[in-house]
C-alpha cells in the first residue's frame, strides 16, 4: 500500500518557500547593505544608553522573582484557550464533554472548574503579595 503524501505537499511547499525567502533576504542584505565600522559603531549598545558597568555584575534577586512570577501567571493563561473553546461549544450548542468516569460535563461544570482555577491563581497572587515579593524597597 503506497503512502499518500498529497496532504503534506502544501506544508512542504510553504516551508520551502519560507526558507527561500529568508535566504534571499539575508543574501541581499549582506551584498547590498552598508558596511560602516568605527569606535562608535563597534561599541556595545544598550537601548541608547552608554554602558555603565560590566554585564556580568550581580543583580538583585527581586528581578528574578518578579520574572518567575510573571512567567508563572503568564503560562497559566495558556490554559484558558482549550477551556474557552470547550466552554463556548457547551454554552452555544448545549453539547456536553464526555469525561473518563462516563459522565458528561456541561457548561456549569466547566464554569465551576475555571472558577476553582482562578481562585487558586488569586490565592497564589495574594500569598506572594503578602510575602513581599512585589516590594521594591
Amino acid at each position: 500500500m503506497p503512502l499518500n503524501f498529497d496532504p503534506y505537499a502544501a506544508i512542504g511547499v510553504t516551508i520551502l518557500l519560507v526558507l527561500v525567502v529568508i535566504a534571499a533576504m539575508l543574501i541581499i542584505a549582506h551584498t547590498i547593505g552598508p558596511r560602516r565600522s568605527g569606535p562608535v559603531k563597534d561599541s556595545p549598545y544598550e537601548s541608547g544608553m552608554p554602558l555603565l558597568a560590566d554585564a556580568r555584575r550581580r543583580s538583585n534577586i527581586r528581578f528574578y522573582i518578579v520574572a518567575m512570577l510573571f512567567m508563572l501567571f503568564d503560562v497559566e493563561v495558556i490554559f484558558l484557550w482549550p477551556w474557552a473553546t470547550l466552554f463556548h461549544r457547551a454554552a452555544t450548542t448545549g453539547a456536553t464533554i464526555p469525561m473518563e468516569t462516563g459522565e458528561a460535563a456541561g457548561k456549569g461544570f466547566l464554569l465551576a472548574g475555571m472558577a476553582v482555577f482562578f481562585l487558586l491563581l488569586l490565592f497564589g497572587l495574594i500569598y506572594e503579595w503578602k510575602k513581599g515579593a512585589f516590594r521594591w524597597d
